[in-house]
Parts: structure tokens; C-alpha cells; sequence
């Protein structure tokens, strides 16, 4: 009896499919643009963003420069959008947003177009180009719409992407002080900071770019060391200033006073 009726639930649901899609094709092949434009919305409404996308995207030519066009092509942008297919969104929107500047969608258009790109934003171990396209939508839609009531969501995710970039900027320069090398931590570490001056990384990063210092300094031929042990207590000096009462100072105080041993010493043996 079970069995029965799993076979007879299962014929069931095959030959709604089965309808399903032939209804579809026949709609497609119907010609009658606005029983699909009518079906189009119809399944828009319902949530079923697939089917509505195809239909849409079979009539937009046929409804260039009519009252229906910019509505046609927002909503399918919006059935790309609602199915997580972001990059084909973002080049819908985009197309969007260039055609119908004066539409009355066009603040939910520039609102999703900026969505997708923090949608396609990978962790901060990642290359994060659409990171910084984001941020380059999400400022131009809070330029444009101040009063608009995402902008303060936007905002929010504005600074989640900010400290991505940051994680992002340390992560890389981490790398090369982790692996030894301390000449490209130097250059990365100070590249970091001077990109971004605020990041919640910064008193770690001047730690590492003291550290990164000695470390290559102490490690080089003797003719190097002192243009690069001044180089050291120049970033310490840096340091002490911002962060007097870091964790790290005394461990930097050792370096430091390495570095100035060493400094004394050498300039002794110029002068005898």
C-alpha cells in the first residue's frame, strides 16, 4: 500500500514537471508576448525567478522604447539578483543603471549592483578586487541617496569591507615576515600602513616593521648594518612615540639597545 502510493506521489510530481516544462516551452513558442510578459510577472510575484528571468529575457527586445522597457529589464536584473547568480546581476544592473538613469527603479538598481559586489567579496587571504568595488559602489549609492534607508546598512558593510582590506594588507605583509623575509616585510608593512593609516592592525604592523628591522639587520654583511640598524631605531623611535605602554616595549627596549651597542661600538673602532 505504501509503495502504491509513493509510485502514484512520484507520478505525480514527474508529470507536473513534465507540464511544467511544456508549458513553458509552448509559452516560448506562443508569439503572444503579452500572455508572457502577464506569465513573466506572474511568476516574478511567486518568487520563482528562473522562469521569470527566461521570459523576460525573450521579450526585452520587444519591448525596446515602450513604457515596459526599463521595467523589463529591472526585474530580470532583480531574478538574477534573487537567485545569487551575482555577476550576471551585476552586469544587468550595470547595463541598468548606464540606460535608465531617470527610471524609478534606478535607487533598488544601484543598491543591488553594490549588493553583488559585497556578495562576490572573498576572505581577506583572497585578491580583493571586488572588495574595492564594492566599497566604490556603496560610496557612490550613499553619495547619491543620502536619505535613502539602506545608507546606513551600507555604511555598516562599508567598514566590514575597510577591515578586510586591512586584514588583507597585513596578511600579505605577515606572509613575508613569517617565511624570513624581512627586506619585503619592511617594504609591505610600511606599504600597508601608509595605504591605510587608520587599520585596526596598525600597532601590530609597527612592531613587525621594528622586528622586521633588526632581524635583517643583524643578519647582514657588516656593511650594511649600520644604515640598516638606523633604519631599525628610526621605526622604534616611531613606536615608543605612538605606543609607550605597548606589550611589546620591552622587547623592543632589547633591540633597541642591541642596536645602539652595536652603533657605539662601531663608531669606536672608526675613530681609533
Amino acid at each position: 500500500m505504501k509503495k502504491t502510493h509513493i509510485h502514484l506521489l512520484c507520478g505525480a510530481v514527474l508529470a507536473g514537471l513534465l507540464a511544467g516544462c511544456g508549458g513553458m516551452t509552448s509559452l516560448l513558442h506562443s508569439g503572444d508576448h503579452n500572455l508572457m510578459y502577464a506569465k513573466a510577472l506572474e511568476f516574478y510575484e511567486a518568487g520563482k525567478w528562473s522562469r521569470a528571468s527566461t521570459l523576460f529575457e525573450n521579450i526585452e527586445h520587444i519591448y525596446d522604447g515602450s513604457p515596459r522597457e526599463d521595467s523589463i529589464a529591472f526585474f530580470n536584473a532583480r531574478c538574477k539578483y534573487k537567485s545569487r547568480e551575482w555577476d550576471a546581476a551585476a552586469e544587468l544592473l550595470d547595463r541598468f543603471r548606464r540606460k535608465f538613469g531617470r527610471s524609478g527603479f534606478i535607487e533598488d538598481a544601484e543598491g543591488m549592483y553594490a549588493m553583488c559586489f559585497y556578495y562576490l567579496s572573498p576572505g581577506p587571504t583572497r585578491d580583493q578586487t571586488m572588495t574595492v568595488r564594492a566599497r566604490t559602489a556603496i560610496h557612490e549609492f550613499t553619495s547619491r541617496y543620502p536619505a535613502s534607508d539602506r545608507t546606513e546598512d551600507f555604511r555598516k558593510i562599508d567598514d566590514e569591507l575597510l577591515h578586510r582590506l586591512h586584514d588583507k594588507a597585513y596578511t600579505n605583509a605577515y606572509t613575508y615576515y613569517k617565511t624570513g623575509r624581512y627586506k619585503s616585510a619592511i617594504v609591505a608593512l610600511r606599504n600597508a600602513l601608509k595605504q591605510y593609516p587608520e587599520s585596526s592592525h596598525r600597532e601590530q604592523i609597527m612592531y613587525l616593521t621594528v622586528v622586521s628591522g633588526f632581524r635583517l639587520a643583524d643578519n647582514s654583511v657588516q656593511s650594511k648594518q649600520t644604515d640598516r640598524f638606523l633604519s631599525m631605531l628610526d621605526s622604534y623611535y616611531s613606536f615608543i612615540e605612538e605606543y609607550p605602554e605597548s606589550e611589546h616595549r620591552r622587547e623592543l627596549d632589547r633591540m633597541a639597545q642591541r642596536a645602539k651597542d652595536y652603533l657605539d661600538k662601531n663608531n669606536k673602532e672608526k675613530t681609533e
